[in-house]
């Protein structure tokens, strides 16, 4: 129990399973914090958009594709934890070569958030966790 009230960690049905210890989600109060959403597909290793080579290092990669497939992870966990797009609130965007992905990145950033214009942080890690280009750490009312 946090000063807010009951803590709840929460699970989405077509989002891709976490990579570690963690909800997808957790709620506290009316706001909703995800965990971090990378680009992987529910049900799959693969990552959309993404070449390896045999010791699993990034060959080649298509930033538009992995930032689609984030965005609509985000809105499976969002949806499918009792929120909606249209309630997020701040973004914090990770991405692992702004001088080459920031332009497409934000391009379509402006398509899927236009109606929404959340607050938003962005800024470039050395890495992610696995070989992705773009995750994103989400608040939302619900």
């Amino acid at each position: 129990m946090s000063a807010g009230g009951e803590r709840e960690g929460l699970m989405s049905d077509r989002a891709p399973a976490a990579v570690g210890l963690y909800p997808h989600a957790r709620k506290v109060g009316n706001l909703l914090f995800l965990s971090g959403v990378g680009p992987r597909v529910k049900g799959s290793k693969a990552i959309p958009g993404v070449e390896l080579d045999e010791e699993g290092n990034i060959v080649n990669y298509d930033i538009e594709t992995q930032c689609r497939n984030v965005f609509d992870n985000v809105r499976y966990i969002l949806e499918d934890c009792g929120s909606s797009w249209d309630k997020m609130v701040d973004v914090t965007v990770f991405l692992t070569n702004m001088k080459t992905d920031f332009k497409t990145y934000n391009k379509l950033y402006a398509e899927y958030f236009k109606d929404v214009q959340p607050c938003r942080t962005t800024v470039e890690v050395k890495s992610l966790p696995t070989p992705i280009a773009i995750e994103l750490k989400v608040i939302a009312e619900v």
